[in-house]
């Protein structure tokens, strides 16, 4: 017997929210280590709302879901919102009940700021990264880094020379985007009037000079999890020193063990091998030998240890594509240094969740 197309208005329902979520989903390992996380978090999360005053959205519900705004590549708070409504594999996630109603988007606005000032995608990274210490996934010897473009959001129409006061008029073109051939343009006498914290940037010979700034990662070589990472603005020295200030301040004596450090050809300069080995790390940089000579030579790269690492650090190079593919930031949606600081932080945090549940399995 054929059914009837209806569309049932029950108004109650005794299934809870759990059951709707298969046992095996790969959204509950996710959400366990993610868990745990924030509850590192806590007292952070205590000194940033005062104690009186109508209660706030919980900043775990924020955060999670950012975590699945990265993780289903949604392009936007809005369209977040919007899945919340009506997606119960969200809702769960996030914490809320079926009838609990979802929040405007411009909360995330008003509570980034909190979250940048307190560093608290740096402290999730660290807190994630910590359960991974716990189950021995981490090595504290063997390291690799690696550098990516983001494109800042912020058009070349904005980029403006600094001295300029004559307000928004532009040379031309419809929408004022301007017509820009033969000018003179850099970084020393102009600047983005959208984003000042941009920078005309051109990733190699004959490819195109965009605004944008330099993500770096520092990823362990044991399981390849980021470990660190951080938002430079963009200039020729942006990823040797981020990849120093990574690797943290020169080392006293009688500090620990012995580290290494993998890298690509952008790295191998003789500034950025000196430092590395004040701060007692063997410099693994593969060699630029392209008309110049290489800062290092066959008494580091005859060790067995060096190919490892530059077979290793390739690993960062999917770190970053990752970032850019999934977690939608080949171009951030963001502006100023800080905040583009926070989102690729945060996304690094939501790679290493997922590197987790696929190291340990769903049943971690």
């Amino acid at each position: 017997m054929r059914g009837e197309d209806e569309r049932p208005a029950a108004m109650w329902t005794y299934i809870r929210l759990e059951e709707r979520v298969p046992k095996d989903h790969p959204l509950r390992a996710i959400r366990r280590f993610t868990d745990k996380a924030l509850a590192e978090l806590d007292p952070v999360f205590e000194r940033m709302y005062k104690k009186t005053g109508r209660p706030s959205i919980p900043p775990e519900w924020l955060l999670r879901a950012l975590v699945l705004q990265l993780l289903y590549s949604v392009r936007s708070e809005r369209l977040l919102m919007e899945r919340l409504d009506h997606d119960l594999l969200f809702r769960w996630f996030v914490g809320l009940d079926i009838d609990t109603p979802v929040w405007d988007p411009s909360t995330f606005s008003q509570n980034r700021d909190k979250f940048v000032d307190r560093e608290v995608a740096r402290r999730f990274l660290a807190a994630v990264v910590t359960q991974a210490t716990e189950k021995g996934l981490t090595s504290d010897e063997h390291f690799s880094v690696d550098g990516t473009l983001i494109q800042a959001w912020a058009s070349q129409a904005s980029f403006r020379p600094k001295d300029e006061t004559g307000g928004p008029g532009r040379a031309g073109g419809a929408g004022g985007e301007g017509d820009f051939k033969g000018q003179r343009r850099g970084n020393d006498t102009h600047q983005s009037t959208t984003d000042p914290d941009a920078r005309l940037y051109r990733k190699g010979p004959g490819q195109e000079a965009r605004l944008a700034y330099i993500g770096n990662v520092m990823i362990e070589h044991r399981s390849g999890l980021a470990v660190g990472g951080c938002v430079a603005v963009a200039s020729g020295t942006a990823e040797r020193d981020a990849a120093l200030t990574l690797l943290g301040p020169p080392q006293q004596k009688g500090a620990p063990p012995h580290r290494t450090l993998g890298a690509d050809k952008a790295y191998d300069t003789a500034d950025f091998v000196a430092a590395c080995r004040e701060r007692g790390v063997t410099p693994h940089v593969c060699q630029n030998t392209t008309g110049r000579r290489s800062a290092i030579d066959g008494r580091t790269t005859r060790h067995v240890g060096y190919a490892m690492s530059q077979y290793a650090r390739r690993i960062g190079e999917g770190v970053n594509g990752w970032i850019k593919a999934i977690a939608l930031q080949r171009q951030t949606h963001l502006r100023g240094r800080p905040r583009v600081d926070w989102m690729f932080v945060f996304a690094l945090a939501v790679y290493d969740l997922v590197r987790l549940r696929r190291l340990l399995g769903s049943a971690a």
